[in-house]
């Protein structure tokens, strides 16, 4: 079921799982995170709420050093923070209702990791209806082998932005953009 766009007009920056083990070996980990850090930076010059969200599972356990926000980004005391245990942040999270609240219609979405959480949440956010613009060069993932093939993680990064150039359902759409394009 769509969200009502006439009920909710706002936008939202949601920067996903930029904690520390997720982006230790991360491709491009420092300039990424600059990346990440300038798309907060302008969102809350321009007013847009900034939602985090944080995962947590059997290796990135609730509470310890590896699990925290890396220290390049520090939420603001009244941004939410959204805690997670399945690769999209909508699965059994109160983020739909922080969304609701903030009558968010366009998600900004950046973060890690591309080929699993930031995949699986801009696909949950076009399956509930909202069109979600990805930072294209504010995410990032990690290269790992499977299967006797090596899973490049530029070419990972590459592919998730190709995937949303022209990219619309009935109800919303997606696109990509490069931080500098954002509320100038």
């Amino acid at each position: 079921m769509a969200i009502n766009k006439s009920e909710r007009s706002e936008s939202a920056l949601i920067v996903i799982d930029v904690q520390v083990n997720v982006v230790k070996d991360a491709y491009l980990r420092d300039e990424k995170v600059a990346n990440m850090l300038a798309a907060v930076t302008k969102a809350r010059a321009a007013s847009v709420p900034v939602i985090w969200v944080r995962h947590s599972a059997e290796d990135l356990p609730l509470g310890s050093d590896g699990w925290q926000i890396v220290p390049d980004l520090v939420p603001f005391d009244s941004e939410p923070i959204i805690e997670k245990r399945y690769r999209s942040s909508f699965i059994e999270t109160n983020l739909e209702k922080v969304l609701t609240k903030l009558k968010v219609s366009q998600l900004y979405i950046c973060g890690a990791e591309t080929n699993n959480c930031v995949r699986h949440t801009a696909m949950g956010a076009l399956d509930a209806g909202y069109d979600i613009v990805l930072l294209e060069d504010a995410h990032t993932t990690t290269s790992f082998e499977w299967d006797g093939f090596v899973i490049d993680a530029a070419r990972t990064i590459d592919e998730q932005n190709t995937n949303f150039i022209g990219y619309s359902l009935p109800t919303c759409s997606a696109g990509i953009k490069k931080v500098s394009e954002i509320w100038n």
